[in-house]
């Protein structure tokens, strides 16, 4: 397949998620300061969880791309902003797991890359995980 002709996609984290994300942490601020009554322990806690929402959507807004099409392979998310290339050798399997967990239906993008398992939910990717299995699939060389 010729480079110059390869149509690259990304699929990314909805912009609506960090800023929930963010909204939660403003919720968890204002709860705590009206019903810890001073507490330090569960002023800590709340502190704590406040951190790791504002860090997990800081995440979302600096590196928002999960998974890119590459001409030589996939492009996934790799630590908290970084990239990890998979060329389409190591690609062993693109599956999409279904479970129903409390009367829904979770679905995960599983790529196998032999040595290594990435998942991806929709939430993830911006998109249904069938629809981005079935782009994947179409772009992989034969």
């Amino acid at each position: 397949m010729d480079a110059e002709a390869f149509p690259v996609r990304q699929w990314r984290v909805p912009a609506g998620v960090p800023l929930a994300k963010l909204a939660g942490a403003v919720v968890l601020v204002a709860l705590g300061l009206l019903l810890a009554e001073g507490d330090p322990v569960q002023l800590t806690l709340i502190g704590l969880v406040v951190a790791g929402l504002v860090g997990w959507a800081l995440r979302d807004l600096l590196a928002p791309v999960r998974l890119a099409l590459d001409p030589a392979g996939v492009l996934v998310a790799q630590g908290f902003a970084g990239r990890r290339l998979l060329p389409w050798a190591t690609v062993e399997r693109i599956t999409v797991d279904r479970r129903p967990r409390l009367g829904l239906t979770t679905e995960l993008l599983e790529i196998d890359a032999g040595e290594s398992l990435h998942l991806f939910g929709r939430y993830d990717l911006g998109a249904s995980p069938d629809e981005v299995a079935e782009a994947l699939r179409t772009a992989r060389p034969a």
